[in-house]
């Protein structure tokens, strides 16, 4: 940190801020992400879909606060969504 400059105090205040902010949300997106995986691994696609929709919400969350570039988080529902679909083509 720099030495004693007010702006400097109030932007390193401000990061930390940040910093606490996009660790919550990447580890809520995270959390969901892994339990769409679960459930498509373990076949439950009634448990895939609830957590897909849960998932893309915090997805989308985390794109409009600037913690995932959008294309990121476009991506990264394209291929949840895939995953459920090709889960659900392969059990029926």
């Amino acid at each position: 940190m720099a030495n004693r400059h007010p702006s400097a105090v109030k932007r390193n205040r401000q990061n930390i801020k940040r910093q606490e902010r996009n660790y919550a949300i990447r580890s809520r997106l995270r959390n969901e992400v892994r339990k769409v995986r679960d459930a498509v691994a373990g076949s439950d696609l009634d448990a895939a879909d609830g957590a897909l929709r849960a998932a893309i919400k915090e997805i989308s969350k985390a794109a409009t606060k600037g913690v995932l570039h959008k294309n990121a988080a476009s991506r990264r529902i394209s291929r949840l969504s895939r995953a459920v679909a090709a889960a659900r083509a392969q059990q029926a």
